[in-house]
């Protein structure tokens, strides 16, 4: 059966970390709120040094590779959206909305990934070309995946090309499953790993923000994948719940187990009963603390992790 939760993850410690005004056209949720005296670049490292040593803390393998400085990377803290390392070996490369993004990509950092954690290349996808067409599909953000019932849920948006969509799932083997969302604004919500999470036994689902005409089917699409549904609204969203990822580690005790990580502004935004559901649905929760992350680059703690999967 395929894998749901990867138990190796790849992060790429920031270089030049700070707010990204070409980005935050599209990101409502980004907020330059410190500015420019570079303290952003140090709070960055040290909020992702803090999530590194956390996950190594619970035994998940963590491929971390540096950012080179030059040229600039405001987000290149959020790897997922550029690369996805699937567990038949297939690497896939994304297309790009903001160009400031594309030079993220470096194509050495799949043999490191391959010499750290023993992942073996197969074959590379590359959609990259459809970016002259202005077409884009910003990777795991662009989509959350249920991996055990292959289907691949997106919520479009100028990230988020349904024509892309159809051909990564044409190619990989998924169903589409695209609806649309807005936030409070109106505006569509930019990646739709900030409204839905998948794990093995639950699935967070922004169910306030999706189109009434789209509601009721994805909800239906989730349910009947056995989990157990949370429904959550934009104020959730808005405070990064939706934007968390379960992975697999192994422990003594319990052989293996799973842990949902979030950021610490994510865990504030679940009551107290929704929280134990939650909770009950895995083995541990890991909670972190992202306030600069969050706040400049808009993204939460599952956008700093591009899952890797290794054959079993």
């Amino acid at each position: 059966m395929p894998q749901q939760c990867a138990d190796a993850v790849l992060m790429i410690r920031p270089a030049a970390f700070d707010y990204n005004p070409e980005t935050a056209q599209t990101n409502s949720m980004q907020r330059p709120a410190y500015g420019g005296d570079g303290s952003a670049q140090t709070r960055a490292h040290d909020e992702f040094s803090n999530v590194v040593h956390a996950l190594e803390s619970e035994g998940v393998a963590v491929c971390v590779v540096d950012d080179t400085k030059t040229p600039p990377k405001p987000d290149a803290v959020f790897p997922n959206n550029w690369i996805s390392f699937h567990e038949d070996g297939t690497v896939v490369l994304y297309p790009m909305r903001a160009e400031s993004r594309r030079r993220e990509r470096r194509m050495e950092i799949i043999d490191i990934v391959g010499e750290k954690l023993g992942f073996k290349c197969a074959r590379v996808i590359d959609l990259t070309y459809y970016e002259a067409a202005g077409r884009f599909l910003e990777g795991t953000g662009s989509l959350v995946l249920d991996h055990v019932n292959r289907i691949a849920y997106a919520c479009v948006s100028p990230r988020t090309d349904p024509e892309v969509v159809a051909e990564w799932s044409r190619l990989l083997g998924y169903e589409p499953v695209l609806f649309d969302a807005r936030d409070r604004n109106g505006a569509p919500i930019y990646h739709t790993n900030v409204l839905l999470s998948i794990g093995e036994r639950y699935a967070v689902v922004g169910t306030g923000p999706i189109a009434e005409a789209d509601r009721a089917r994805v909800v239906e699409r989730l349910a009947a994948s056995g989990r157990e549904i949370f429904e959550i609204g934009h104020t959730e969203i808005e405070r990064f719940a939706g934007n968390i990822l379960e992975l697999a580690s192994w422990d003594e005790a319990l052989g293996d187990c799973r842990l949902i990580v979030m950021s610490t502004t994510a865990r504030t935004a679940f009551d107290a009963e929704a929280f134990a559901r939650l909770s009950a649905c895995t083995d541990t929760v890991l909670t972190v603390p992202l306030p600069t992350i969050e706040t400049l680059g808009g993204g939460g703690v599952r956008c700093m992790l591009a899952e890797v999967f290794l054959p079993t």
